[in-house]
């Protein structure tokens, strides 16, 4: 049986491209407000199942980032914890660069997003 995975993303293009065939919790909010979110959902014991910073664009250079999370929690990990508080943290350290962002540099920057994502699912799939 398959591992059962929520996509928590800010990024319409995952959205667009996965809403009909996974579980994906799309909110139009902050790079930071995702890993939060993502943050509370390792506290009630889901587990991460991909990296909160993975990829090399880092948290102060694009507005977007997709997480994958299990559905259903267990015990909480102590370890995963500590990944996405430092996360957190790593991200506070920058100031955003995109307030006015050009749409072109958007889509660029959702593209980037949604690849990384699509390996990271490609790669639980195939547990």
């Amino acid at each position: 049986m398959a591992l059962e995975f929520i996509v928590i993303t800010n990024n319409p293009l995952v959205q667009e491209k996965f809403a009909d065939e996974l579980n994906v919790d799309y909110e139009d909010i902050p790079f930071r407000d995702v890993l939060c979110k993502v943050r509370d959902l390792i506290h009630k014991g889901h587990r991460l199942l991909t990296h909160p910073l993975s990829g090399s664009v880092k948290p102060h250079e694009t507005p977007y980032k997709s997480v994958l999370v299990t559905t259903k929690p267990s015990q909480m990990d102590l370890g995963e914890v500590s990944i996405i508080e430092n996360a957190i943290i790593t991200a506070d350290k920058f100031a955003e660069k995109f307030p006015n962002m050009p749409q072109s540099v958007k889509e660029d920057f959702q593209l980037i997003d949604c690849t990384l994502i699509t390996s990271g699912i490609d790669a639980v799939l195939r547990r």
